[in-house]
């Protein structure tokens, strides 16, 4: 099993190195495609590849709708956090307006994760 993660991470790796000189060096987002092949080439079928990551994240999304944080151990956690209401400036007019009070989701990365990028 840890040979074919280590695998996997030379697959996922060469890709991700492809993009970059597609990309001038600059790669693009992962995407949820790129996410599937991943858990495809783990074993799984395509199809329960698909299952799996949508059903993860119908699970965030849900768990999100409903104000609740979703801490992933050794990643980090996804929280609902409430905007007040504030005074701020349409950018095409100049005109000065109030903007609503609003629930944003926002991600902070674990002590793990962000060593692991800033190695």
């Amino acid at each position: 099993e840890l040979k074919q993660s280590c695998r996997q991470k030379r697959r996922t790796s060469s890709r991700l190195a492809s993009k970059q000189d597609f990309f001038g060096g600059h790669t693009m987002a992962l995407t949820k495609s790129e996410i599937v092949t991943s858990v495809h080439d783990l074993c799984f079928t395509k199809k329960k590849s698909v299952e799996v990551i949508e059903s993860l994240l119908e699970i965030i999304k849900c768990t999100l709708e409903s104000s609740e944080d979703v801490l992933i151990s050794g990643f980090g956690k996804f929280c609902v956090k409430d905007k007040a209401q504030r005074r701020g400036r349409n950018p095409a007019t100049g005109e000065d307006m109030m903007l609503i009070p609003r629930k944003v989701a926002t991600f902070r990365c674990s002590r793990r994760l962000r060593d692991k990028i800033n190695v």
